[in-house]
């Protein structure tokens, strides 16, 4: 039997176009200063979850939220590209409002979850986009069975574990907070994955935490 696989799921800080409600998709956006606040606030919320290695999205933003810890907690840090958000083609680096201007039947489709949808140019379809993501969880989770993985990643991503481990489908309603920089436990065993902890952001306290993210992701 594989060993259990603590992961420590975290969200990049926040970014400009968190803020001015714009698809970032796998565009590479740096943190904004809230994001770095947010993401120096991590060494010291992590410090004793017993963490091995942290296992982070080579999108820039992601990257800069790991390092602000793992350097801090002399974490290993390696890059994975399985865990970058969404790719949404053309639609990557519009706001919601444009979107829904420009193209009113992808921003339908976006909005519904239709699981088949993939944006022209690059976009990925929300079916293939989950399946991306717990795969790529469940292959880190063995890679490092038995020890404590830190998962740096995006909002579209969590959803996506949220899902899996609360066996919820795809086009269910999301009631759950995806916030920047918020940490969330899931426990991965030969079973798949299961909800420990979510949306932890007792050690954001004080920030001007928005909260804001990608929702239809």
């Amino acid at each position: 039997m594989t060993e259990p696989t603590r992961l420590i799921a975290i969200r990049h800080g926040e970014t400009a176009w968190n803020t001015e409600h714009r698809l970032q998709g796998q565009l590479d956006i740096p943190l904004n200063p809230l994001g770095r606040r947010q993401a120096a606030c991590l060494p010291e919320a992590l410090r004793h979850e017993g963490l091995d290695v942290v296992v982070a999205s080579d999108l820039g933003r992601a990257w800069e939220t790991a390092r602000a810890f793992a350097g801090p907690l002399g974490l290993p840090l390696l890059p994975e590209p399985g865990l970058r958000e969404r790719a949404f083609g053309v639609m990557q680096g519009h706001t919601y409002e444009e979107i829904e201007t420009r193209w009113p039947d992808w921003a339908a489709r976006w909005k519904a979850r239709d699981p088949d949808f993939a944006a022209p140019e690059g976009g990925e379809s929300l079916a293939g986009f989950y399946a991306r993501c717990v795969a790529t969880a469940e292959r880190v989770a063995q890679a490092h069975a038995g020890r404590t993985v830190a998962l740096v990643c995006h909002g579209g991503v969590l959803d996506c574990l949220y899902r899996a481990a609360a066996r919820l489908p795809l086009d269910a309603p999301r009631t759950w907070q995806l916030g920047n920089a918020a940490v969330n436990r899931l426990l991965h065993t030969p079973q798949g994955l299961t909800l420990v902890g979510w949306n932890d952001q007792s050690h954001l306290d004080g920030l001007d935490d928005l909260a804001l993210d990608e929702s239809s992701t």
